[in-house]
């Protein structure tokens, strides 16, 4: 039974729980912190396609697959899919996935997409919508220049606020039941979408500072419903604010009271070595939390390393054509409760 828990929390009674996950990336991905624990790597940034754009539906479709046969499923047993990436009408979505042929519902939340996909496939599958729903996103360094900022070839300056694009997918396949002859498993116990908030930040090139209001707000809301606090929790992992956002978040939440520095961790610093690659602030792009959710994460609550997890997805609600219009950058951001629990009657 799914109950709301104060303004803006939803809690799931029975589930909803993760069958399957896998994470495919690139070349810059493989040589980070995390390579060694995604499933499939690339050395090419075009995976032997004609374009970027069709590179990146290429890691949608492998992620999604991998993770499917990790689940023991075929396409035809899931109910949906929820989708996202940064291209223009999730156009990497849509190419990446139509092949499957499963039900399709885009999904666009920026850098939140992950977060946001999970949080509502959870519904479909708590509601009796869906036996069965998988929510994956991506984004390519590559295809998200081309489309955000400025084409390669120009060479611009990157200032040092500005965070590198991840070239990755993650996918996550939710079920109603547990896994079969799993002893531990992670199921999504609540979700909290976000509000919008603007504080006026029109620079693209730092959008650490535009989505760290967000995160603050989504996690003081989320405390609130669930009478909560940091530490009842493992690990609050954000995504994707990188060094600039992560240390603002953590300065707007201490003016509330609430000090989150001892459990929280950044997708955006995970996913690479900012001392050894450069990528300034650290990493961004749908594919990055997503990346970093389906391979560390998930593995360190299934191995007993870590038991509760807030996953907190950030966005920059921002286009090309705002941009270029001066506009300021609304940020979002929504979270997602994992737990580890035993599948038994009662073993949480």
């Amino acid at each position: 039974m799914m109950t709301r828990i104060g303004r803006n929390t939803l809690r799931f009674g029975r589930g909803p729980w993760a069958l399957g996950w896998a994470v495919s990336a690139g070349k810059k991905e493989l040589e980070g912190p995390l390579g060694s624990l995604f499933d499939q790597c690339h050395e090419d940034t075009t995976l032997g396609t004609e374009n970027w754009e069709r590179a990146e539906s290429r890691l949608q479709a492998e992620a999604s697959r991998l993770a499917l046969h990790k689940a023991g499923l075929s396409p035809g047993e899931l109910d949906c899919v929820f989708a996202g990436d940064l291209l223009n009408q999730c156009a990497a979505s849509v190419f990446g996935l139509c092949d499957l042929g499963i039900p399709f519902l885009g999904q666009y939340g920026a850098c939140s997409t992950m977060a946001q996909s999970l949080a509502v496939a959870a519904v479909f599958v708590e509601a009796g919508a869906a036996r069965r729903a998988m929510a994956v996103t991506s984004s390519h360094f590559c295809s998200a220049e081309r489309q955000f900022r400025l084409p390669l070839e120009y060479g611009g300056q990157r200032t040092p606020t500005a965070q590198w694009t991840a070239t990755a997918s993650g996918a996550m396949i939710l079920s109603r039941e547990p896994p079969v002859g799993a002893e531990r498993a992670v199921v999504v116990r609540e979700a909290c979408f976000g509000r919008m908030v603007d504080l006026g930040v029109a620079d693209p090139a730092n959008m650490g500072a535009a989505m760290a209001p967000a995160a603050c707000r989504t996690l003081l809301d989320y405390f609130e419903d669930t009478a909560s606090s940091p530490k009842d929790f493992d690990l609050i992992l954000t995504g994707d604010l990188g060094a600039v956002g992560s240390d603002l978040l953590r300065g707007l939440l201490l003016r509330e009271g609430c000090d989150i520095a001892a459990v929280h961790n950044d997708g955006g610093l995970m996913l690479y070595d900012r001392k050894r690659q450069d990528v300034h602030a650290g990493a961004s792009g749908c594919g990055c939390s997503a990346a970093v959710l389906c391979s560390a994460v998930m593995g360190d609550l299934l191995a007993g390393r870590l038991g509760d997890v807030l996953f907190v997805g950030t966005g920059a609600l921002t286009s090309a054509t705002t941009s270029q219009q001066g506009a300021t950058i609304p940020g979002v951001a929504h979270l997602v409760r994992l737990r580890a629990v035993s599948v038994r009657p009662g073993g949480e």
